[in-house]
């Protein structure tokens, strides 16, 4: 049967909920297949329509969310008509608390977020938007092959109008660091060792901190466009940042970083927001 395939997409920007690791950043690249009959223009399914369609409705079934495993036996779901309340705890017994609207959280009937466990969902949102004469709809998610070293962080911007506003949506991220205009991985490992599984908090989000059982918490919340946001996450998990954590500010943040631990040295830092895209920042 003739088939169509179209690699890489789209990127899935987003955030889950790992038992062992807590809030993680991630970024899937998405291929497809679609086998089918031919129609009247001789195409299994127009490439325009492809990229718009199954695009959209793969974007809104995860992308720019936290995806949380709603069979985790230590996961508690309380639902309003606008918003979710989720109350996780990880294997360490560490809490999280995520509040937000709706639109923000995919929920997955799963017992831990896995690309296996997601593939359902993307396939029933896919299967609503393509024709009758497509027969079968093959998905490969893939993360980015990254030769050197790379980190998983998440955040939420705020002031952002698009779905970036929302809280605890992330990223999969390489990081080029120069000295002198010369590439320094030992700096590239530090700084990614640094930023394992990291949430990056705006100092005027964190609304308190406070600790329970000898952890301490922070608790970050903001009113966007889209509604109300707040996160209660271990202190340890946290990176805060004075400014916003645009991967333009964020470039920059870390430029500066490691200005102040080398001050001789001229810094240059290409830092990425998930496959292919990123800023550069000097210092």
């Amino acid at each position: 049967m003739p088939a169509l395939f179209v690699d890489q997409l789209t990127v899935i920007d987003f955030a889950f909920f790992d038992p062992a690791r807590g809030i993680v950043g991630e970024s899937w690249i998405v291929d497809l297949v679609l086998e089918g009959e031919l129609d009247d223009q001789g195409m299994v399914f127009d490439f325009g329509d492809v990229k718009k369609r199954i695009k959209q409705a793969i974007d809104s079934t995860l992308d720019h969310k936290l995806a949380v495993p709603s069979q985790h036996s230590e996961m508690s779901i309380a639902e309003d008509s606008d918003s979710l309340t989720l109350d996780m705890r990880d294997k360490q017994g560490h809490f999280y608390r995520h509040q937000s609207p709706k639109q923000a959280v995919a929920l997955v009937p799963a017992e831990i977020i896995t690309r296996e466990s997601v593939l359902p969902m993307l396939h029933e949102a896919c299967s609503k938007v393509v024709p009758n004469n497509v027969k079968k709809i093959y998905l490969n998610l893939r993360t980015e092959n990254i030769s050197g070293d790379y980190y998983h962080y998440a955040h939420g911007l705020k002031k952002h109008l698009g779905d970036c506003q929302r809280i605890a949506h992330g990223h999969r991220s390489q990081i080029h660091i120069f000295e002198n205009n010369q590439r320094h991985t030992d700096l590239e490992t530090y700084w990614c060792e640094l930023w394992r599984d990291i949430y990056i908090g705006t100092a005027e989000d964190l609304q308190k901190d406070f600790e329970d059982n000898g952890v301490q918490y922070f608790e970050f919340s903001y009113q966007s466009e889209q509604g109300e946001f707040s996160l209660i996450i271990p202190a340890e998990r946290c990176h805060i940042m004075q400014q916003d954590s645009t991967v333009e500010l964020i470039a920059q943040h870390i430029a500066d970083q490691l200005k102040a631990k080398h001050p001789q040295s001229d810094i240059k830092v290409k830092a990425y927001e998930g496959v292919n895209k990123g800023a550069i920042a000097f210092a």
